[in-house]
């Protein structure tokens, strides 16, 4: 698999991770009403979001690949 092939999938995986995090948030605040399993699922959240600007800021700043 070439350099480019392998950041474009690292970025897809960054962009599920936003995506899930913005479903879980929703979730829990309109769906939950247990106060626990909102904090737990908030944290994973927020985890998510880091996870994904970390990726996204790698391969943003990692620059273009070479042919």
């Amino acid at each position: 698999m070439t350099d480019g092939l392998m950041k474009m999938w690292i970025s897809f995986v960054g962009m599920g991770f936003m995506i899930i995090s913005v479903l879980l948030v929703y979730f829990t605040r309109f769906k939950l009403k247990n106060r626990i399993v909102k904090g737990i699922l908030n944290t994973i959240s927020f985890i998510l979001i880091l996870l994904a600007g970390i990726i996204i800021f790698f391969v943003v700043f990692s620059g273009p690949v070479p042919e």
